[in-house]
C-alpha cells in the first residue's frame, strides 16, 4: 500500500565530522561523523514528532551517500524520491567544536555534489501528491540553477493541487553569484508560501524592511497567510494576513552549547503545530521550544526531540 505522506521536503544532505576537542579544525584529529543539511534536519525533527516525511535528494553512490541513506532509514523518514547518483559524490563538511556559546567554524566541500545536480527529472508528480505539505529551503535553492528550478516546480504543483507550502530563507550568500540574485530569486519562491519563517537578519536583506511588521507585511501583501520571524534571544513575533499578530517569549537556555540548527528546529516546530491544527501562536510557542533545545546540545539534529520528550508544547 502507497505511504501518505504528511511533508515533503527537498534538499542537500552531507556526512559531516564534527570536532571533538577546541581549537583550530586543522589541529584536530578527533571527529564524530554525522549528517548535516537543513532540509534534513527539518525532515528528521518532524519524523520524530510522530509525522510521514519523504526527503527527495541526491546522494552519491559512496560511503558517505549510504551513510545518509542509512540515517533515513534510522529516523523513519521516506527515501523513495531520493536517487543514488554513481557519476557524482556526496559532499562532506568539517564543523568545529562550539565553545561559550559562540558559533562554530564550518568548512564545506560539496562543489560538483550529487545534489547539486538536482533538476527537475527528479520532480515525480505521483510522489509529491501524496503529500500534503511541502516545505523548502533558501539553501536547496541556491544550490545550482537546476535544484531552483526543481523547487519552483514543486511549488506550482503542490499549490496548484492545494497543499500547504512553507518557506524557511536560510540564507547561503557565499552559494549566490550576487546578492541581488539572492533577494530575486528567493522572494520568488517565499511569496508562493503559505507559511514564511525568516530569521530578523534574513528579513532585512530580502525586504528592505527593518521591522518584524514590515517584514511581515511585505510578504502578506504579497499573498502569504502567515509570517513568523525569528528574533534571536527575544523569541519570535508573528503576523497573519487576517490582522492576528503578536511576540512571543524565548524559551529560557542557561547554557547554549551549539547555535547550529536553531532555525531547523524552530520550522520544525512551527510546521508540525500548523499541521496538526494549533493556533500560530501555538506553533510560534512550539517552534521556540524545538529551537532552544537545539542549541544545547552538540550537533545540528541531536536535540530535535520525539513526541514525548517534546511534553505540552
Amino acid at each position: 500500500m502507497t505511504r501518505q505522506l504528511d511533508v515533503i521536503t527537498i534538499g542537500e544532505a552531507m556526512a559531516m565530522f564534527v570536532a571533538q576537542q577546541g581549537g583550530a579544525l586543522s589541529q584536530v584529529d578527533r571527529f564524530i561523523k554525522r549528517v548535516a543539511g537543513a532540509e534534513l534536519n527539518v525532515a528528521t525533527g518532524l519524523a520524530r514528532l510522530g509525522l510521514n516525511v519523504g526527503w527527495v535528494s541526491r546522494v552519491g553512490d559512496d560511503s558517505f551517500g549510504h551513510f545518509v541513506l542509512e540515517t533515513l532509514r534510522r529516523e523513519g523518514i521516506d527515501a523513495a524520491g531520493v536517487t543514488l547518483d554513481d557519476r557524482y559524490p556526496t559532499g562532506f563538511q568539517l564543523k568545529s567544536k562550539a565553545e561559550n556559546g559562540t558559533d562554530p567554524i564550518v568548512e564545506y566541500f560539496r562543489k560538483g555534489s550529487a545534489a547539486s545536480h538536482l533538476s527537475t527529472a527528479d520532480f515525480h508528480s505521483d510522489y509529491f501528491a501524496r503529500a500534503r505539505h511541502l516545505h523548502l529551503s533558501g539553501v536547496a535553492a541556491a544550490l545550482s540553477a537546476g535544484s531552483y528550478a526543481l523547487l519552483e516546480q514543486a511549488a506550482c504543483a503542490m499549490k496548484a493541487q492545494g497543499k500547504t507550502l512553507s518557506f524557511d530563507p536560510n540564507l547561503r550568500p557565499v552559494l549566490w553569484r550576487s546578492e541581488a540574485e539572492m533577494v530575486e530569486k528567493l522572494n520568488h519562491l517565499a511569496v508562493q508560501a503559505d507559511w514564511v519563517l525568516p530569521g530578523i537578519g534574513e528579513g532585512i536583506i530580502l525586504t528592505g524592511q527593518r521591522t518584524p511588521e514590515g517584514i511581515a507585511d511585505f510578504y502578506l501583501h504579497r499573498g502569504v497567510k502567515v509570517v513568523m520571524i525569528k528574533t534571536g534571544a527575544d523569541g519570535a513575533w508573528f503576523k497573519c494576513a487576517s490582522g492576528e499578530r503578536g511576540a512571543v517569549a524565548a524559551a529560557k537556555v542557561d547554557n547554549v552549547v551549539d547555535t547550529v540548527g536553531a532555525g531547523d528546529g524552530f520550522a520544525v516546530g512551527a510546521i508540525s503545530a500548523l499541521l496538526e491544527g494549533k493556533t500560530v501562536e501555538q506553533a510560534v510557542r512550539r517552534g521556540n521550544r524545538i529551537g532552544s533545545l537545539a542549541i544545547q546540545v552538540q550537533g545540528d539534529s541531536e536535540g530535535l526531540p520525539t513526541r514525548e520528550t517534546l511534553g505540552e508544547y
